[in-house]
């Protein structure tokens, strides 16, 4: 079952970059006591991902921080180094968190886990932005077509908020 607006976001962990290196970051460490817009995008390096989907939420960061948004993260399943070199390549770095969900656990319990195998991506997530506050989703814009950017960048974002 898809995770909707109302509902507690699962019990998973992620992995970041962090200074040492990859660390993990449980959903409850993260999302707990703050406003966060978590997006999600198939795969790190794809054409839309990379070309619309992230730029549009480095693009908009001080829009959506002014809106009361303490964070914004982006997930894919994807490893960690992945991610971590996705954020640099999209200078994201101190804007935006990446949180790697490199097994789909993540994906899977929110209900978001999308089976690219037909593309030879294997698991991957559906593309989505939700708006999460004190881990409880209030809002959430999941792609009707996970190769497109119509309903969950942040211009669609910046209007539910």
């Amino acid at each position: 079952m898809t995770i909707e607006k109302g509902q507690k976001l699962p019990d998973a962990t992620f992995l970041t970059m962090t200074p040492d290196g990859p660390g993990p970051v449980t959903t409850d460490e993260y999302f707990s006591g703050r406003k966060v817009v978590l997006f999600a995008i198939p795969g790190a390096f794809t054409p839309t991902c990379a070309a619309r989907h992230i730029p549009s939420y480095v693009e908009n960061i001080d829009a959506l921080k002014a809106k009361g948004v303490d964070a914004v993260a982006c997930t894919a399943v994807n490893d960690v180094f992945v991610m971590d070199a996705q954020a640099e390549a999209a200078k994201a770095r101190g804007k935006i968190d990446f949180l790697a969900d490199g097994n789909g656990d993540f994906a899977k319990a929110a209900g978001l886990d999308l089976d690219a195998s037909g593309l030879g991506l294997g698991t991957r997530s559906h593309r989505y932005a939700m708006i999460v506050d004190d881990g409880v989703v209030t809002e959430i814009f999941i792609e009707p077509n996970p190769g497109e950017m119509t309903v969950s960048g942040a211009q669609e974002v910046l209007k539910a908020l």
